[in-house]
């Protein structure tokens, strides 16, 4: 088995190159250039490729599980599976308390490196795709904690990721952060029109109430009148055979 410390440029692999999932024009940023310490304050963010789709990325020692977002699962139309244990979280996105009850198994590449995850599906903003403890675990995994870039071996070959540079997390977040908004808009937006649909099916279902309530009164008018009717032609012909 090759040493991690063996690692050539041969075996390091950059972030992919492209637009992302949902592509936008990036916001202008002033943004610190980059220098030896531009890392220090960096969690690990990279792009990856799942189904020919450039993905934003983040490896984070501190989530107990590997996690990807509902946006992506639903834009890629990946298959699901049931979560065998669903729980509860909050702390991935901006809208509360969210049920994590399913699963799917991703494949993605970073230039050589190919590889395939089963993630938990959660609505997160971060990024598209984020791997945690399980995935470091099962390919014991070495980060650099200056360089931030981390290493393994797979298949007999030593992998080394390097991270995006500060202006570019930031350019992909602005583009995450877009992603989200037109997400949110369009869920407004079909909300609205679900509502609207709902109010004008009750008002149709008022209405035809209405009339049928109308019609019964209407049918109840005229039972009654008839019955004075016939009420009259019997007092008449009483009266005639009298006289």
């Amino acid at each position: 088995m090759p040493s991690l410390e063996d690692a050539c440029d041969d075996n390091v692999e950059y972030p992919v190159e492209g637009e992302s999932l949902v592509a936008r024009r990036a916001l202008s940023a002033q943004v610190k250039e980059d220098d030896m310490e531009q890392q220090r304050e960096n969690i690990f963010h990279t792009r990856c490729h799942i189904n020919n789709k450039v993905c934003s990325m983040i490896i984070d020692a501190g989530s107990c599980t590997n996690v990807v977002s509902t946006t992506l699962v639903e834009n890629l139309n990946l298959p699901t599976l049931k979560h065998p244990r669903p729980y509860k979280l909050q702390w991935l996105n901006d809208c509360g308390e969210v049920k994590v009850n399913k699963q799917v198994l991703v494949s993605f590449s970073i230039g050589r490196y190919k590889d395939e995850v089963l993630c938990d599906i959660v609505p997160m903003h971060a990024g598209h795709i984020l791997l945690g403890r399980p995935w470091q675990f099962d390919r014991k995994v070495n980060h650099d904690g200056f360089k931030n870039r981390y290493s393994f071996v797979k298949d007999n070959k030593t992998i080394t990721l390097v991270p995006l540079t500060p202006r570019q997390v930031y350019e992909d977040q602005m583009k995450l952060k877009r992603e989200n908004d037109l997400q949110k808009n369009c869920d407004t937006k079909s909300s609205k029109k679900d509502d609207e649909r709902e109010s004008e099916t009750k008002k149709k279902s008022e209405k035809k109430k209405k009339k049928i309530e109308s019609e019964k009164n209407e049918r109840k008018t005229k039972k009654q009148g008839s019955f004075y009717a016939k009420a009259s032609d019997v007092k008449n012909a009483f009266y005639t055979k009298m006289f």
